[in-house]
C-alpha cells in the first residue's frame, strides 16, 4: 500500500483492486500515475488501497470527501466509464473473488455504523475486459486511465484542491 500526504487530510482518493488480475487493478494504476505526475497538497491523501477492505476504515477518520477508482462490472462494453455518487456507490464496488473476501461495500457500511461515512462519496469506475492473471491492463482499459485521471483532477478541483504537475527534468546529452 502506498500513499502520500498528511494523515489529517480532508479528502481521500483511493485506488482499489487487485493488481495481479489485469483490469481489476485499474484503480491502483490510476493512483500510481497521479502520484508520479503531480504534487499532492497536504489536505489530500492519495492511497493505493489494493484489496484492503475494512482496513481502509482507518483512513476515513476526519475525511469529508472520498473519491474511489475501481473496476466495476455492470455488463457494459469493456472500457465504459462509470460515475456513481453517494448512495449509488456501495452496491457496485469491488469485485469479490470469493464469498469470504471483505470489500469496499462492507467497509462503507461499517463506516456508516461508526459515523465515519464521508459527506461526499464518488466512484469513478471502468468496465473491465479481463480479470485473468496478469499485471498489465488490457488496451481498452489502459486507454481509459488518462480519462480517469482527468476526472479525478476535475473532482479534486471542484472540492477546492489543486494538484500541480511535477516539474519535468530535462537531461542534456
Amino acid at each position: 500500500m502506498t500513499g502520500y500526504s498528511d494523515p489529517t487530510a480532508s479528502t481521500l482518493v483511493i485506488g482499489v483492486g487487485n493488481r495481479i488480475l489485469s483490469d481489476e487493478g485499474v484503480g491502483v494504476h490510476v493512483i500510481e500515475r497521479l502520484l508520479a505526475a503531480y504534487n499532492i497538497p497536504g489536505d489530500v491523501l492519495l492511497l493505493d488501497g489494493g484489496t484492503l477492505g475494512l482496513d481502509l476504515l482507518y483512513y476515513l477518520q476526519g475525511v469529508k470527501n472520498l473519491l474511489m477508482i475501481d473496476a466495476v462490472e455492470l455488463r457494459k462494453d469493456a472500457g465504459t466509464i462509470i460515475r456513481m455518487v453517494n448512495d449509488e456507490v456501495p452496491a457496485f464496488l469491488s469485485l469479490k473473488m470469493s464469498p469470504h473476501q471483505v470489500g469496499i461495500p462492507d467497509m462503507l457500511a461499517v463506516a456508516k455504523m461508526k459515523d465515519l461515512y464521508p459527506e461526499n462519496v464518488i466512484l469513478w469506475g471502468v468496465e473491465p475486459e479481463s480479470l485473468e492473471i496478469g499485471m498489465d491492463l488490457t488496451p481498452v482499459v489502459e486507454a481509459q486511465v488518462p480519462v480517469l485521471m482527468d476526472e479525478v483532477l476535475k473532482q479534486l478541483e471542484a472540492w477546492g484542491h489543486h494538484l500541480e504537475p511535477k516539474a519535468v527534468k530535462l537531461v542534456n546529452k
